[in-house]
């Protein structure tokens, strides 16, 4: 009979260590998510087949946006990536589009620039930056925030109202937040 007694006033003290210890871990995840990270390496190309690289961009908030012009959700997102290169491009910002659409797609960029009035970079990445940033989810449109030093401060999976007016705050604050004597 004791040692019933004993097993029961053990158990409450195992659940909370074991609550304990979810929390702790929890708090180490959410701490590891939330800090910022340097660029992942790969490079894109644009119009002249020349390669380019986050590092090219430092001194400059970059928004890696990559997309597909047959992708819906990508097109809607595009006319607020249009305004704001329009809105920020002068105090530091850099729109990036990258097409994953596949070969076929390649052909169909510009008529998709000229239709969204596309002022802002459009290039193709290579494998590599496609495997670095998009292997663990495919799914585009997919919106990478970059700070002025290159570190990543906010993915963005998919578009909707609500996640294009946070994007667009992330990027306000983002260009906000740098000295305007160090902007390129």
């Amino acid at each position: 009979m004791l040692r019933l007694i004993k097993a029961k006033t053990n158990k409450p003290k195992m659940k909370h260590r074991f609550a304990l210890i979810l929390m702790l871990m929890s708090l180490m995840l959410m701490l590891g998510a939330c800090a910022k990270r340097p660029a992942l390496p790969g490079t894109w190309t644009v119009g002249n087949n020349q390669p380019n690289r986050l590092s090219d961009f430092k001194g400059k908030v970059v928004v890696l946006d990559f997309y597909a012009t047959w992708c819906e959700p990508c097109r809607a997102e595009t006319p607020r990536l249009v305004q704001m290169q329009k809105d920020y491009g002068a105090s530091g910002l850099q729109v990036i589009g990258l097409n994953v659409g596949g070969d076929e797609d390649r052909a169909k960029v510009p008529a998709f620039a000229k239709e969204f009035g596309i002022e802002y970079t459009l290039g193709f990445p290579d494998d590599n930056l496609v495997d670095q940033y998009l292997t663990d989810n495919q799914n585009i449109p997919q919106a990478f925030v970059f700070d002025h030093d290159g570190n990543l401060i906010k993915r963005f999976i998919g578009h909707s109202p609500k996640s294009g007016a946070e994007l667009e705050q992330v990027v306000r604050s983002a260009v906000n937040t740098f000295p305007p004597e160090r902007r390129r």
